[in-house]
């Protein structure tokens, strides 16, 4: 029992230090929920970020980036939330530095849940990023921003439907208003406090890619210990297709940065 505590502890203890180093994330408390914040440009994300924190935010940079950096922090049921507004970004492919601190952020910055905001009158195109934070985590809420722009342009969305087969939470808000935000704050609660355990729509890959996939799943076990949030599939897809840069991340924000560590999974099927 002693050691089980002690090994929390340590958990727990890591865990703030991995945000307060690497990321510049200061917790009041640590009870309070670290939620990050997703999204295309030009989706209403900073609307979504003002109106749920008010005046309770502060900006900044993210450690050794010219990328600013906000935070702020709100209350619901009784449960304190900080939210980090990550770079507004198209993907997670880290072909920019925008895209490879929301990346890095929501891989290893262990938030407890992730909004990804989506506008309501070009939903189909603004998938692809809810998609691919679905690959990483199962904690994630879909906020179908500006509704009050699409139905003024006659489009209808069925969010109860779209939830079922995204198989994550849906909120339909208009930020601007303030229309939605209280379903989206008990969302995220739920979420956040494991209240809900979304199960995300699963990529479907070919016989090729799941069997060398397969056979890279057990060289990665030891490095992913120190992240169980990730889904080993989408970890292994990334160094299936050569990802050297997320190799770095990860083999950084584990531990296991030595070279023979880091040489061991390169060794992987090709």
């Amino acid at each position: 029992m002693e050691n089980c505590c002690q090994s929390c502890v340590s958990r727990s203890f890591s865990a703030d230090v991995t945000l307060r180093g690497r990321y510049n994330v200061w917790q009041e408390t640590g009870r309070e929920k670290v939620i990050a914040l997703a999204g295309n440009p030009n989706v209403g994300k900073t609307t979504v970020f003002n109106s749920l924190t008010g005046m309770r935010q502060h900006t900044g940079n993210w450690p050794g980036k010219t990328v600013t950096q906000a935070q702020g922090r709100f209350v619901h049921d009784d449960h304190s939330f900080l939210l980090v507004d990550l770079p507004g970004t198209y993907s997670l492919l880290a072909h920019s530095t925008d895209e490879q601190v929301a990346r890095d952020f929501i891989c290893f910055g262990r938030p407890d849940a992730t909004i990804v905001v989506v506008d309501a009158t070009c939903l189909a195109r603004n998938l692809n990023l809810a998609l691919q934070v679905m690959e990483i985590t199962n904690k994630v809420v879909l906020c179908v921003n500006l509704l009050d722009e699409a139905e003024s342009k006659g489009i209808r969305i069925d969010l109860e439907a779209l939830s079922e087969k995204l198989g994550v939470p849906v909120v339909g808000t208009a930020a601007r208003s303030g229309r939605g935000l209280d379903a989206l704050k008990e969302a995220l609660c739920r979420v956040a406090t494991g209240q809900v355990a979304p199960a995300p729509l699963a990529v479907a890959y070919d016989e090729e890619v799941r069997a060398a996939m397969e056979q890279l799943l057990p060289r990665l076990e030891p490095l992913l210990q120190a992240l169980p949030h990730l889904n080993p599939r989408w970890v292994a897809m990334r160094l299936l297709d050569g990802d050297e840069q997320f190799l770095d991340s990860l083999t950084e924000h584990t531990g296991a940065g030595q070279p023979e560590a880091k040489e061991e999974v390169l060794l992987c099927p090709q």
